[in-house]
């Protein structure tokens, strides 16, 4: 194992992150194995002992190695799920949030700030017919905003708008058709279970053990779609482990089926990274990504997205791209306004604050 770290590629420790990662989930740091010492890996890439250090804890934090005292740190990302490693998080129902702490609200200033400004700026513009896919340049926000943030680099085209999450399942299901056979975590958040009855969708109830849905009822499921939540799954509050995360993919990509995934709450993570999506993992052919804006700024922003492969575009297009955006023009623009601005980011940045420094206390 050789790692370069480059001065001109971006922060030292995210590289050095990156790279050990590959050589995890590519074998040739094996489960069991140990990492090099900090101040051996130090030496030899050029960087300061915290800069490994630093490293090292994002993998420990993702689930792709542990720091065992005295001994190193070793290896526990799998490529199936054993216990072992997911023991730590065990199954604990959680609350669905309503709404946030005080602390942790949107600053109601800076967003009617914002839509002074649009109204301003855009004048009669705002009482436009939205495109069907939504506006341009909420698109082109939400692209530069996802490379940025979530290590998902896709073009504006490859994005479309929907009146939060609810209704972009209800779209998905009428994409892929009735006939297919959707899995659905179990439990699961109960709205989800209703939106694809209430569509005429077929269902089946996948267990979820420890760190997602159990390898046996991925093995087991007859489904050719898989609905997941792999930050904070409610009702269990349970995040995907690295290996698990994995899993869905290859999962995906071996039967030719498709995933959706619904990210609903990690961009608050408390976590000095945010978790990488199943998107960032496998960007061309099998996951949808469906996120809304509804816990990041507000329930009453009825707005939300989802990321489409390139190979599902056309598939897209053909049986559900004639229906009109549901969400005005207005608030569209209000959106692409807060994430070009930086406010929509310092929020998120604020509130995950708040939550390390709770999570120390």
């Amino acid at each position: 194992m050789k790692y370069i770290v480059s001065k001109e590629e971006g922060k030292a420790y995210l590289q050095l992150y990156r790279q050990i990662r590959e050589d995890i989930t590519g074998g040739v740091l094996p489960h069991g194995s140990r990492l090099p010492s900090k101040r051996l890996l130090a030496e030899e890439t050029g960087v300061s002992v915290i800069t490994v250090q630093h490293a090292y804890n994002i993998l420990a934090d993702e689930g792709y190695v542990e720091a065992r005292q005295r001994s190193g740190v070793f290896v526990t990302y799998r490529p199936k799920d054993t216990f072992s490693v997911a023991s730590a998080r065990q199954m604990t129902a959680v609350s669905l949030p309503q709404g946030r702490d005080e602390d942790e609200a949107f600053p109601f200033s800076v967003f009617a700030r914002t839509m002074r400004k649009v109204i301003s700026v855009y004048d009669e513009r705002i009482m436009d017919r939205s495109p069907e896919y939504g506006t341009t340049e909420l698109r082109q926000a939400l692209a530069g905003y996802l490379a940025r943030s979530r290590g998902i680099y896709v073009s504006p085209e490859q994005i479309v708008i929907g009146s939060g999450s609810e209704y972009m399942y209800g779209i998905i299901i009428q994409m892929f058709g009735r006939s297919r056979i959707y899995g659905l975590e179990s439990p699961s958040f109960e709205k989800i279970e209703k939106v694809y009855k209430g569509n005429g969708a077929r269902i089946d109830f996948l267990k979820m053990g420890p760190d997602g849905v159990l390898t046996s009822e991925l093995e087991r499921t007859p489904a050719s779609v898989l609905h997941v939540t792999p930050y904070n799954s409610y009702p269990t509050g349970i995040t995907a482990t690295a290996s698990k995360r994995r899993e869905y993919v290859d999962w995906a990509l071996e039967r030719n089926a498709v995933i959706i995934e619904d990210d609903y709450d990690s961009e608050f993570s408390s976590l000095t990274k945010t978790e990488d999506t199943l998107f960032s993992l496998e960007p061309e052919r099998t996951v949808v990504y469906v996120n809304s804006f509804t816990m990041s700024v507000s329930p009453a922003i009825r707005a939300g997205y989802m990321v489409l492969p390139p190979a599902l575009l056309e598939q897209y297009e053909g049986n559900v791209g004639f229906y009109s955006c549901t969400v005005p023009v207005f608030e569209q623009i209000v959106l692409a306004e807060l994430l070009n601005s930086g406010d929509f980011e310092r929020h998120i940045n604020r509130v995950r604050r708040i939550r390390r420094q709770k999570k120390k206390g």
